[in-house]
């Protein structure tokens, strides 16, 4: 299980590399930002103006380069991760809520893909709008460790080698699964806002669990 692990772990690394190689060179844009703190979200980055600055000032736009702050119609890709296609992500998306409604829970759902980054968030209707955010953090949780939320939530506290992969903006509790492709998480799927049925005593995020399985139970035969 640990050469598992460290293949995961290199895998991972290599990814998350190639991520912030295309996210150095994205930086180079006006428009690009860097979060504010470790417990941000892939991706979370806000242009450095149009917001208040620490004395309360509105930071002006800065001067464009010639060719203008946006990328042109028909470039090319800023992402070329591996992950589902968003058609694949809104309808594991829109399942996962589907079947947590049905079971009477309002729930948030986030799709991403190898490198965190978000494909798709739904957030049902009645639902806290904090839920996708959580659900964002279980699936990093999933991904990283190619398992389930809930294993990882009972594995990672007895061993100090899984504890250390744990990031600050990871959530390790039950709600989310990996999409797996030829033995390798392309991506995950995460639930949040699900209470425990009534009379249940299963562990937190159990019912969020079942949600995320349902979803990726619809996507993982297009899964190619």
């Amino acid at each position: 299980m640990r050469n598992s692990y460290t293949a995961s772990a290199l895998l991972v690394s290599c990814l998350l590399a190639a991520a912030g190689a295309t996210a150095q060179a994205a930086a180079e844009s006006p428009f690009r930002g860097r979060p504010a703190s470790p417990r941000s979200l892939p991706a979370d980055n806000v242009p450095p103006f149009g917001i208040i600055d620490d004395n309360g000032n509105l930071i002006a736009v800065p001067a464009l380069p010639p060719a203008g702050g946006h990328r042109g119609a028909n470039s090319e890709p800023e992402s070329a991760a591996p992950g589902p296609s968003l058609t694949q992500a809104v309808e594991a998306a829109r399942v996962a809520v589907d079947t947590c409604a049905a079971a009477g829970f309002r729930v948030g759902v986030a799709v991403v893909d190898s490198v965190g980054e978000a494909r798709a968030m739904l957030t049902a209707d009645g639902s806290d709008g904090s839920h996708v955010f959580v659900a964002m953090r279980k699936a990093l949780t999933a991904l990283r460790f190619e398992m389930p939320s809930s294993q990882a939530n009972e594995l990672v506290p007895k061993d100090p080698e899984l504890l250390a992969r744990v990031t600050p903006n990871m959530f390790v509790a039950g709600g989310a699964v990996p999409i797996m492709r030829k033995g390798e998480a392309i991506g995950a799927i995460g639930v949040s806002g699900a209470g425990r049925a009534s009379g249940s005593n299963a562990p937190m995020g159990h019912e969020d669990e079942l949600c995320a399985i349902a979803g990726l139970r619809k996507i993982e035969k297009q899964i190619k």
